[in-house]
């Protein structure tokens, strides 16, 4: 499969989104597709077996729309898409102004007389005709949207334009026929012309289109933010000399020159020099971290002090800031589920609306026999309907809403996972990198067997050790170096997840009595599985356990010795330091009344002394890699919408089980494809803030479709003519305009107004 962002131009309301979407769903080879009217742009994910993306972009254009390949920011900064919608708007600020300045005469000869303004005698005379040209110009400036409406026509599928047109054009027409009648002496009543309204209806429509787009801009700001934060040019150095090149001419491998005050171009690892480096635009981490030889530094972050050189690792679309606006992106076009409701309302709107708009001056005319109030209310329901506003409620908090999380270090990968993340009432975090700091340190080595001492001990376990990745592991390893014990040679090894290890001695260094021994190192599990009893060693088990160490048991069976068994040699205890905010977080989360578990491979006696620690209320212990997801789904069984928190590699299958799987990021090497949620930095109290951050733009959403709804059930009727028999007034199809043009602008800034979070 592949996926593809698609720019659309020609959208005018959420009904055009949705035509595009439906067709698109329906053709095969495209396996899912979304079409975001905020942004302007359908996600596309498709067999290009099946289907090309050329004949999508067909598809598309035969709607009446135009799609074409995503114009990003370029590494060299150009960001064509903002210049292309800066000329858009500036199309839609002339559009309104032409518009306005025709329109303004006509305001003055229809509302002039009624405010006591004075009338020259050629108005009242030629006023009608004067309205008729002064309307005609106005169309003519915003011919565009007559044009869209019609080709929306043609092609079945009409929108928010169709309805614009029918209505003004019925004004127009209708007025200009009564004006050719009257010309040649028929009498017509004043009120059988509504030149005013077809040019009032276009210019308050030209007026929201172009307040829409300023402010529909905005809501993207943040991924303009991320990708503005790409320095242009990058210093190497070659054969001793410095050069500056083009950003996009940095390859892997070249040595990159940083210093203080300047941005990093690319991820790298520090070959030289000291530091602190900024990587708040990236981490939102507002203190300055330090970096030094061996350390890796993030593209796009600010060096402050020092000179640094380091090796450029990944460039172009593969650093961390590129995935980082990927993920943004893709996020914005995804639908929450709460989106579902106002598309299919969306899809069926327009249709529904010109039904009723028929039906209601159809009654009028029945009931009265007027044609002109028939036609007032036919072009005031067909004006005031506004389907933009269910459309643009959801994605453009979305928008904001990812954007203020990125901002702070949390990619939320999806409108799903931002949507349930408020639900969320049981946190389950695994222990070991997550809750801990995943550095551990050996704490004690005891002897069991009397003929061991602590350097054979930690040779043969630093042997063996050397082979695994487990942070458990590193620690012996770094002990044993750390006692300078040279490290007995090994095969056979054999790595047994949430059990531990096992292999052969094949030489040894200092002692001839270990070659060809087989080792065991790791839990009861494993003792018990190889059949060794752990009984007598229990209780010095226990002690260290229950301080919040964990326990591994060394055992070594004699291969030249023909039924020989094993052999307990010793127990090395090894305990991990808490992360710093480990506690805040866990407290921060039972003061919003979710519920804390922990979850480890682990014996449950550490499981708990930590748990005791940080005042977790569940302990799930001694669970396997592969048991953690079946411990998940039994939690969800009891009713729980769980959040799993791991390090998005070997919490894996969890947290795809869980309702909500956040991973942690780890500086450069952030585990972007696992997780809905990825935390830039390792600080637990992102969970919190990811949960609030949740529940705050779902309440902007709710906000949101709450008046995009209420606007046409409560509008649309009083168009309709229902208050007439009470006020004999009818709503204004000029008004309607009005309220139509500024009901998605005020939607809109709904979502504007979370820039407001957290201050």
């Amino acid at each position: 499969m592949e996926k593809k962002i698609l720019k659309i131009q020609g959208m005018t309301c959420a009904s055009c989104a949705q035509v595009i979407e439906h067709d698109l769903k329906k053709k095969n080879g495209i396996a899912s597709a979304s079409v975001n009217l905020a942004n302007e742009k359908a996600y596309v994910e498709f067999d290009p077996e099946k289907i090309k993306i050329e004949e999508i972009k067909k598809n598309i254009k035969d709607l009446g729309y135009k799609a074409s390949d995503e114009m990003e920011m370029d590494m060299a900064g150009h960001d064509h898409s903002k210049m292309e919608k800066d000329s858009e708007i500036k199309k839609l600020r002339n559009r309104f102004i032409f518009a306005f300045v025709f329109g303004l005469p006509i305001i003055y000869i229809v509302m002039g007389g009624m405010i006591g303004l004075p009338i020259p005698a050629i108005l009242e005379k030629y006023g009608l005709y004067i309205q008729a040209v002064l309307s005609t110009a106005v169309i003519l400036v915003c011919f565009n949207i007559w044009s869209s409406g019609f080709k929306k026509i043609l092609k079945l599928g009409p929108n928010m334009d169709t309805l614009i047109l029918v209505g003004t054009a019925t004004a127009y027409f209708y007025s200009l026929i009564n004006l050719i009648l009257l010309f040649f002496g028929k009498n017509i009543l004043m009120d059988s012309f509504y030149f005013e309204s077809s040019a009032f209806i276009l210019i308050f429509i030209s007026l929201g289109k172009y307040l829409e787009a300023i402010t529909k801009g905005k809501t993207s700001q943040a991924i303009k933010n991320l990708m503005g934060l790409q320095p242009k040019t990058a210093i190497i150095i070659k054969d001793g000399k410095e050069f500056e090149i083009k950003i996009s001419e940095v390859k892997v491998g070249d040595i990159i020159l940083v210093k203080p005050g300047q941005k990093i171009p690319v991820d790298g690892v520090v070959v030289n020099g000291y530091s602190g480096v900024d990587e708040k635009a990236i981490t939102g981490e507002s203190i300055p971290t330090e970096k030094k030889i061996g350390d890796k530094v993030i593209g796009a972050t600010i060096n402050k002090t020092g000179v640094l050189k380091f090796q450029a690792t990944r460039v172009g679309s593969q650093t961390m800031l590129a995935q980082i606006i990927k993920i943004v992106e893709e996020a914005m076009g995804s639908k929450a589920p709460i989106q579902l409701l106002a598309d299919k309302v969306s899809f069926y709107f327009v249709p529904v609306v010109i039904i009723i708009a028929l039906a209601s001056g159809l009654i009028w005319f029945l009931i009265l026999h007027q044609v002109s109030m028939a036609i007032t209310v036919f072009v005031a329901v067909l004006i005031i309907a506004c389907p933009c506003a269910l459309g643009l409620a959801t994605p453009t908090a979305v928008m904001m809403g990812t954007g203020l999380a990125a901002e702070r270090g949390i990619l939320i990968k999806s409108s799903k996972a931002l949507q349930i993340a408020k639900d969320v009432n049981m946190v389950v975090f695994d222990k070991t990198g997550t809750l801990t700091k995943g550095e551990p340190v050996v704490t004690d080595v005891v002897l069991i067997s009397p003929t061991s001492d602590v350097g054979e001990i930690l040779r043969i376990a630093g042997a063996i050790e050397k082979n695994s990745e487990h942070p458990l592991a590193q620690a012996i390893v770094n002990k044993a170096k750390k006692e300078k014990v040279s490290l007995s040679e090994v095969n056979n090894f054999e790595a047994l997840p949430g059990k531990g290890v096992k292999a052969t001695l094949s030489g040894d260094p200092t002692s001839a009595r270990l070659r060809g021994a087989r080792i065991l190192l790791g839990t009861r599990k494993l003792m018990k599985d190889n059949k060794i009893s752990v009984d007598s060693i229990e209780e010095k088990m226990m002690i260290l356990e229950d301080q919040g160490k964990t326990a591994m048991i060394l055992a070594r069976k004699k291969l030249e010795i023909r039924n020989s068994k094993f052999e307990i040699l010793g127990i090395i205890a090894v305990a991990d330091v808490l992360k710093e905010n480990s506690k805040e977080a866990v407290d921060t989360l039972h003061k919003m009344g979710k519920q804390v578990a922990i979850i480890t491979g682990d014996n449950k006696r550490v499981a708990e002394a930590i748990a005791k620690q940080l005042k977790i209320d569940r302990v799930l212990a001694e669970v396997l890699p592969e048991g953690k997801s079946d411990e998940i789904k039994k939690l969800q069984l009891e009713g729980k919408i769980v959040a799993m928190v791991g390090d998005g590699i070997n919490d894996a299958p969890a947290l795809a089980q869980a309702d909500l799987g956040i991973a942690l990021g780890s500086g450069t090497d952030v585990a972007m494809e696992t997780g809905e949620i990825v935390l830039i930095k390792d600080d637990l109290r992102d969970v919190v803030k990811a949960i609030d951050l949740s529940k705050y733009t779902l309440s902007k959403i709710k906000l949101g479709l709450f008046w995009a709804f209420f606007y046409n059930i409560i509008g649309i009727p009083v168009a309709a003519g229902v208050l007439y028999p009470a006020t004999h007034v009818l709503l204004s199809p000029s008004i309607a305009a009005a309220a139509m043009a500024f009901s998605s602008v005020s939607v809109v800034l709904n979502a504007l107004s979370m820039k407001l979070y957290g201050k």
